[in-house]
Formats: C-alpha cells, sequence, structure tokens
C-alpha cells in the first residue's frame, strides 16, 4: 500500500509540474539574450541584459579576498536582502565579461557562494553584481579584489 501511495504522489507532483511550468523552469539567458555573453566590457553586457546601465548602488553586498592567491577560483559571495526578480554577475578581468545570471523566485534568499576564474591581469579587477528588483529598478554593487601574479602575491 506504500509504495502506491508513494507512486501517486510521484504522478501528483509531475502533473504539477505540466501545469505550472513558469513558476518551477529558470529562464535560459543565453537563448534569450545571446549578446550578454559575448560583451567585452561590462557596461555592453549589462546594457544588454537590463537594456540600461543606470543603477542604485545599495543593497548588494560582494564579499572576496582583498588578495586572491590564485585566479584559478576566487572565492566569491554575493548577498541582498532587497526583493529581487533577477541578479547578474559581471567582471572585467576576462575576454567575456558576464560570469552567470540567476532568476530569483519570490521569498528566495539571496545568499550566494561561487568560484570564479579571474584572469591575472596585474591591474585590480572589479566585480560587478546587478539586480532587477521585483519594483523594476536596477541595484548594483561592486568589489575590487587583486590575484597574486604567479600565486605568490608578488
Amino acid at each position: 500500500m506504500e509504495r502506491r501511495n508513494f507512486l501517486s504522489l510521484v504522478g501528483l507532483g509531475a502533473l504539477a509540474l505540466t501545469v505550472a511550468p513558469a513558476a518551477v523552469r529558470a529562464e535560459d539567458f543565453r537563448k534569450l539574450k545571446p549578446t550578454v555573453w559575448t560583451a567585452k566590457t561590462v557596461e555592453d553586457a549589462v546594457k544588454a541584459m537590463y537594456g540600461s546601465d543606470t543603477a542604485t548602488e545599495s543593497g548588494i553586498t560582494i564579499t572576496t579576498p582583498d588578495v586572491a592567491a590564485s585566479g584559478g577560483a576566487v572565492p566569491v559571495n554575493v548577498k541582498s536582502d532587497l526583493d529581487l526578480k533577477s541578479l547578474t554577475v559581471f567582471q572585467n578581468a576576462n575576454p567575456e565579461s558576464t560570469v552567470i545570471a540567476f532568476t530569483i523566485g519570490k521569498s528566495s534568499v539571496v545568499d550566494y557562494d561561487m568560484k570564479m576564474k579571474l584572469k591575472s591581469v596585474g591591474d585590480p579587477i572589479t566585480i560587478t553584481v546587478i539586480a532587477e528588483g521585483n519594483d523594476g529598478k536596477l541595484y548594483k554593487g561592486t568589489r575590487t579584489l587583486n590575484v597574486a601574479l604567479g600565486g605568490c602575491e608578488g
């Protein structure tokens, strides 16, 4: 009897996914906005993603080491308490500026940990996060860091 109950629950879950697909599936930004992923500058990528690069600098916190020992896997944390619709991470070290884009669900907690591969260019690197709020406004957070040349901070 337990097996039948389990199978009926699985069937109901599958039915719910087919009835409400938009609530479960994320947008494929690579298909919807392909120029975002080939943009060479952060400004161009932000305009391609959101149509504007004008954003209020508040509500987003980016945490990284001041100096990353290796550009192969730089730890990055992005947090926000804002009511967001989407969030995109950009950087100015690699040839293409866009790193990742998230669709944020209602009541989601924005506290993302990731590792980025950042090309060591000798100059400080800026990570920029642009988020679209459910109020239609754009919010921005930035963080500047250095990647140690040769992995030995020098």
